[in-house]
């Protein structure tokens, strides 16, 4: 009962006075002490996303702020003086204006990458594109340079981890982002990826490595979906987020995961859910710092 009485006695009164106290003493308002005391990265914007300063902003700059991460690049910019004019920030205060205007675009980036993602993720392997033709060529020659495929339809394809004659239909789940997703990583890191193949042919831990990579794509996506990547990409990216930051951070899976599956020496590969289960919690823990960065250097 007196918990109550003293909630409500500080949301409705004590805390506008202990603001008001504090803004007279500093000179700032709170969302400007959160932006200037944060500065940049997924501590402070994370603030900003969750929402966390928002009670105590006027309509106006709460509107402007819930436009601002769904406009164009260009006006945010706009957005953020409007906010200073709002709160009577001084406009010569360049370090609250560069900290609010990426955080924004942060947000609103990280919006349009799970969009372009999910469109992606939503394009089906199509045989008769010749650009998805192509780009699955490619993944043979740059994992299987020495080899040539003798023929479009074969059981070579399952030297590489595909489960099949025809890897299209193990896009099913992941559409062209899987396939993507392998391309990318063995064009950007072809050593180590001939590596983790050559790992993944160990005649007692070995696993499926292209049916594995589709599998890391889907957690990959999962994490993104959730909002769980919000940590790592608001750290890692000062701006906008691309497409190119999502792919990044689905090589640090699969270079992770075969460290991982190694170390922990499954009986066989039947387990493989338990363990990508317990690499998926691992890697949601680490996304639980908000100074977190996991990139795979090349």
């Amino acid at each position: 009962m007196l918990a109550a009485v003293w909630g409500f006695l500080y949301s409705r009164c004590l805390r506008f006075w202990l603001k008001w106290l504090v803004r007279l003493l500093t000179g700032k308002c709170e969302l400007q002490r959160v932006v200037e005391a944060g500065g940049r990265g997924a501590p402070t914007t994370l603030r900003l996303d969750f929402g966390l300063p928002l009670r105590s902003l006027t309509v106006f700059t709460l509107q402007v702020l819930r436009n601002a991460v769904h406009v164009d690049e260009a006006d945010v910019e706009k957005c953020v003086r409007d906010i200073m004019k709002e709160k009577k920030i001084e406009q010569r205060n360049t370090g609250f204006k560069t900290n609010l205007h990426i955080c924004l675009l942060q947000i609103s980036g990280y919006k349009k990458l799970y969009l372009s993602v999910e469109s992606l993720r939503k394009v089906p392997y199509d045989s008769d594109n010749k650009e998805h033709e192509e780009q699955l060529i490619e993944l043979w020659n740059l994992l299987m340079p020495h080899e040539s495929l003798k023929a479009r339809i074969s059981k070579q394809w399952c030297d590489i981890g595909f489960q099949g004659d025809d890897p299209k239909t193990d896009f099913r789940g992941m559409g062209m982002l899987g396939l993507v997703n392998l391309v990318y990583f063995s064009k950007h890191y072809t050593e180590e990826a001939r590596q983790i193949l050559s790992h993944s042919n160990h005649p007692k831990l070995g696993y499926s490595y292209a049916i594995v990579g589709i599998n890391l794509t889907e957690m990959a996506y999962s994490l993104l979906k959730s909002g769980a990547l919000k940590p790592h990409l608001y750290n890692a990216v000062s701006g906008l987020p691309q497409l190119e930051d999502f792919h990044q951070f689905y090589c640090y899976l699969v270079y992770e995961f075969d460290k991982f599956w190694f170390e922990e020496e499954p009986e066989s590969i039947m387990h493989f859910n338990q363990y990508r289960e317990k690499f998926h919690e691992k890697i949601k823990g680490l996304l639980l710092d908000y100074d977190v960065i996991l990139t795979l250097k090349s």
